[in-house]
């Protein structure tokens, strides 16, 4: 159930958000949805791949477990990674389009959902993060939690253009990746794309710039980039086997 309202000051004055991360907040799942403009920090952290939405267009994922519900960075009420997902970082908060009495442009506005976990998780006895300020004015969380929202928006934006210039370039491949933890463990992710980095090698100083231009370059090697994680997965997941 979702009861997502505009956020303001004066309804939601009381507002108090827990900010831990646990399966309660469905933290507990093996793949992420994520954003063009987040992943120079997510490449640092987890492979970065992609899949078809039900409407066949492509979108990115990180990859941070590999069997079903499972968040290898998850334990404790903590996720531990340098750096969180942004659709795990924006707690019960959204952006959604408020058009103005005039008819004019819709503007991005933080909305909220009432019935999160996070806001009954916040109340008496568990601790949170305030919303606004006692006197007036958003609390330094909410400032975070817009930037964060800001993020997911312009990544929002820049998704379908980035994924269109590669296609062009012909970068896109299908990879069936395979993870070997001994001799008996053995996982097969399909129905997932990366870029071709001999492709991404290949191409001419024309199609170099084309890419160059938009910042979709610069992506294109942090994509191929954070494959270079998937050990620290294997080490996750062997620690994980072990301490059962």
């Amino acid at each position: 159930m979702t009861r997502i309202v505009l956020l303001n000051n004066v309804d939601h004055q009381d507002l108090t958000v827990a900010t831990g991360h646990g399966p309660e907040f469905g933290d507990a799942v093996n793949q992420v949805l994520v954003f063009p403009t987040e992943w120079q920090d997510l490449q640092r952290e987890y492979p970065i791949l992609f899949r078809r939405s039900e409407e066949g267009r492509f979108q990115s994922v990180a990859l941070v477990g590999l069997d079903r519900d499972e968040n290898l960075f998850l334990g404790d009420g903590v996720w531990h990674a340098r750096y969180v997902p942004a659709l795990h970082q924006r707690g019960p908060f959204s952006i959604g389009l408020t058009r103005a009495e005039d008819g004019s442009e819709a503007e991005p506005m933080v909305h909220v959902d009432l019935d999160s976990p996070r806001i009954t998780a916040g109340g008496e006895g568990v601790p949170g993060q305030i919303v606004f300020l006692p006197h007036g004015g958003n609390s330094p969380y909410l400032d975070a939690v817009s930037d964060v929202l800001g993020r997911i928006h312009d990544g929002v934006i820049a998704n379908d253009p980035m994924f269109d210039a590669f296609q062009v370039e012909g970068l896109i491949e299908p990879v069936a990746l395979e993870i070997f933890l001994d001799e008996t463990n053995k996982y097969t992710l399909d129905d997932l794309y990366t870029i071709s980095a001999e492709r991404l090698a290949a191409l001419d100083g024309e199609a170099l710039a084309r890419l160059h231009a938009p910042g979709f370059l610069q992506l294109a090697f942090f994509a191929i980039a954070s494959l270079g994680t998937v050990s620290r997965l294997i080490e996750l997941k062997t620690s994980r086997l072990a301490a059962r």
